[in-house]
């Protein structure tokens, strides 16, 4: 999928919408990728993506008015849930929802 063509770029809902955990060995200072200062401690072992443990989640890492145009702040760093989620599943597509946005 090109930059142009990808539909995450001007949606960002599930950025706003979930709640990101993953394993600690995903920071970097346990030679992860994703920067220690937008994880919060959930459990031993487990973070939480800073912003996403809101009663109305926003990643503190996305950029951008949600359903006009976005971006990730730590797209190269970012965690494993972010990673293997994709556009157009149905979790996407309720994200949309919430947002007023069509279906992928």
């Amino acid at each position: 999928m090109s930059l142009l063509s990808n539909p995450c770029l001007n949606c960002g809902a599930c950025c706003a919408c979930f709640r990101v955990d993953f394993a600690s060995e995903e920071l970097s200072s346990q030679g992860g990728h994703v920067p220690d200062g937008l994880a919060v401690d959930l459990l031993p072992g487990l973070m939480r993506l800073r912003g996403t443990d809101h009663a109305q989640p926003r990643c503190a890492a996305l950029v951008g008015k949600v359903g006009e145009h976005t971006t990730c702040g730590i797209y190269e760093w970012r965690p494993s849930p972010c990673r293997e989620f994709s556009a157009g599943e149905p979790a996407c597509n309720r994200a949309r929802h919430r947002y007023g946005l069509l279906p992928l």
